[in-house]
């Protein structure tokens, strides 16, 4: 797995962090002041990259967890059909399919930008 492992202390909002090994992306990161006999706590809301779950973590501070490591790629689009796009890595030429989102129309030839970890793809910008 492409992942590598860190304090909970040096996460912060927007970064990637594993929770029940799906990678997300922190939307909101806060800290309670340590108790009388205790550490300080994290509380970690985020978002998963692939599936858009919400998930959450609470953990010490100076608890490890894993950090994926998330590819940004661009590609070409090649074909359209129905709600799968045919695309070319631009950098290895690799071709594959991914399901394109709702909100996006893509066409023949079109430059996107996408995330990748584990044969997992998202389009994040067309």
């Amino acid at each position: 797995m492409a992942r590598e492992q860190t304090e909970v202390r040096e996460l912060d909002e927007g970064s990637y962090v594993m929770i029940e090994d799906a990678p997300c992306k922190i939307d909101s990161y806060s800290t309670a002041k340590p108790g009388k006999h205790g550490s300080a706590k994290a509380r970690i809301d985020a978002r998963g990259v692939f599936d858009s779950k919400k998930r959450s973590l609470s953990q010490p501070v100076d608890a490890k967890v894993w950090v994926p490591i998330i590819d940004r790629k661009q590609g070409q689009v090649v074909s359209v059909s129905g709600d799968d796009a045919q695309v070319m890595d631009l950098d290895t030429y690799e071709t594959f399919t991914m399901l394109m989102p709702e909100d996006v129309d893509l066409q023949p030839d079109d430059e996107i930008e996408y995330l990748e970890y584990e044969e997992q793809r998202k389009i994040t910008r067309s």
